[in-house]
């Protein structure tokens, strides 16, 4: 056995325990059983790192079965384990069918982690819309910016934990929106939305036409309310600094 052919046996048994890759490696159990428990302590600890008011919400016991649920069915794909923690949120949707705030909470909590790392982007000025013809405009929202839909509490959930308080319990929201998740210069910030804005939110993303946006919530509103309600989004979004570019279309 050369050694490339030796380490991807190592890694077999690394994630899978199987019989065969013993054998292959001297069938020493007790020592191989070693660094298979350190392999998989050391991913428990980077999904309990990732996601600790997940883990907080439920329950040691309830978080480690899911953990070892998801490195059995999925072994580190990238080279860094920064990256291991982005697959957990599928294996908590198959772990906890039923539980849309667990789903939702682990989306936040992931999509805070992701908005911290994004790309730098300078947010738009003021000056840069003096001169802009509104019909052709291209907005360029911010590269950190990460839009989910929202049926449950679970952001008020996430606040009260990381405030380290008593969370409320889960409750679905009488009627279903968004939560946005950002990076405002070097804090990453979260914030429900309404449906409204949350659809209006992914217009944007779509294509970048603000006269796309306004006909979109004409269609909606009504021409006096639709514009009147595209102008409150435009100036929330600069405020927040999710708008980062504009050009003309």
């Amino acid at each position: 056995m050369n050694l490339a052919e030796f380490q991807q046996t190592f890694r077999h048994w690394l994630v899978s325990a199987a019989d065969d890759a013993a054998c292959a490696l001297g069938n020493h159990r007790a020592g191989l059983a070693v660094y298979q428990n350190n392999y998989r302590a050391q991913l428990v600890a980077c999904l309990e790192q990732a996601f600790p008011h997940l883990r907080r919400w439920l329950g040691d016991e309830a978080f480690l079965a899911a953990s070892i649920t998801h490195i059995d069915r999925h072994p580190p794909h990238a080279w860094t384990l920064d990256a291991y923690p982005e697959g957990f949120y599928p294996t908590l949707l198959e772990v906890f069918p039923h539980n849309p705030d667990v789903h939702e909470l682990a989306w936040i909590e992931s999509a805070l982690n992701q908005a911290f790392v994004a790309a730098d982007a300078q947010p738009l000025t003021l000056e840069a819309l003096a001169t802009l013809e509104w019909d052709t405009a291209v907005l360029r929202l911010a590269p950190s910016l990460r839009c989910h839909a929202l049926t449950t509490n679970a952001d008020a959930i996430w606040s009260a934990l990381w405030q380290a308080q008593p969370a409320p319990p889960a409750q679905m929201l009488e009627a279903a929106g968004g939560v946005l998740v950002w990076r405002r210069q070097f804090t990453s910030r979260l914030r429900p939305v309404d449906a409204l804005e949350f659809q209006a939110l992914a217009q944007l993303q779509g294509d970048g036409s603000f006269a796309g946006l306004c006909e979109w919530l004409v269609a909606r509103l009504g021409e006096e309310a639709g514009v009147a309600r595209a102008g409150e989004y435009l100036a929330g979004w600069l405020g927040s600094e999710l708008i980062v570019e504009v050009s003309d279309g």
